[in-house]
């Protein structure tokens, strides 16, 4: 899967937990939880437009693809 989520280390260096990141943006509890703790978790359209909506930022900023010639 070259698309994968950082979402985790977006919200460790704003020192946000899950569960604050779930309130702040309106995304249920379990979807915060699972991109926190998968990174092959991809949020759909509406979750990402509430994540860049919330934070200001661009998609690229808790998204990253990653050729998958590299990583194997």
């Amino acid at each position: 899967m070259p698309v994968v989520n950082t979402i985790k280390e977006f919200l460790d260096e704003k020192n946000i937990t899950p569960y604050r990141f779930s309130q702040e943006t309106g995304i249920a509890l379990n979807t915060a939880y699972a991109l926190y703790k998968n990174p092959q978790q991809r949020p759909g359209a509406a979750v990402l437009d509430k994540i860049c909506d919330t934070y200001k930022v661009q998609p690229n900023e808790v998204l990253l693809w990653v050729d998958p010639d590299k990583s194997n």
